[in-house]
This record gives C-alpha cells, structure tokens and sequence, in this order.
C-alpha cells in the first residue's frame, strides 16, 4: 500500500510486447548488421548537409559583411569603448578617439596603431573598431 492505493505493475511489464516475444539473436544480429551498413551512407548524407550549410552561411556573411582594409601609413579613428569613457560623460559624448596612424598590420584583420607623437598603443586593435579619418 502506497499512499492509500495498491501498488500495481504496468502492463508492459508484467506481459511482455509482442515485439519482445518475435526478437530472437539472429535477427536482432542481423538488424544491427544492416543498420552498420546504413550507417556509412547517412555519415555521407550529413557531411554533404553540413557542407551545403556552411557554404550557405559563408554567403549570408560575405553579403553582410563590410571589411575594412588599412595600409601602413593611414590614418584612422577609434572606438571610445564604455570602460574608456569618462564617468559623467553622457550619450552626447565623443564615440571615435583622435587620430592614430597605422604603424604595422599585425593579422588578419588587426592592426598596431601609433599617436601623432610615435608612441605605439600596446594592443593590436581589430579593424572592426577603427574607422578611416579623412584629414
């Protein structure tokens, strides 16, 4: 007694399924057989899936996305992030910092930038946050 109730067991398993019953070794043996066949094919099936997808997402990206390129030698802006800014500085303050010269390209997509006077920030800065400064 459980709670004011009789304990019952479920039918599947006091009686066995007539699946249960018709399985035997051989056939269960040569289903997994089968089965491992298969499986080269649907392995197969899902590499070309996924390639078909990453193919379809490197397009989406090359349509979004605008590269910037910078040579050695230009100038550009860059991004005032929130931990830089000033404490009471407020939504009208400035976004991109002064002028800084491209001193060296340090990867894909990466730059070493320098001040107006030579002195050599002591980061690379991804060009996603600079921006070309026109005098």
């Amino acid at each position: 007694m459980v709670y004011g109730a009789e304990a019952l067991i479920p039918v599947e398993i006091g009686e066995p399924s007539t699946r249960y019953v018709q399985a035997t070794e051989e056939l269960n043996d040569e289903e997994m057989w089968v089965n491992l066949d298969l499986l080269e094919g649907r392995r197969e099936a899902t590499l070309i899936r996924m390639a078909a997808q990453k193919q379809l997402i490197e397009r989406y990206y090359n349509r979004k996305a605008r590269l910037r390129f910078f040579k050695i030698g230009d100038f550009v802006l860059k991004k005032v992030f929130q931990s830089i800014k000033a404490a009471n500085s407020g939504k009208l303050s400035q976004t991109w910092e002064r002028p800084y010269k491209v001193r060296d390209i340090a990867g894909k997509g990466a730059y070493e930038l320098e001040t107006m006077d030579g002195k050599v920030l002591p980061s690379h800065w991804n060009a996603v946050h600079l921006k070309r400064y026109y005098f």
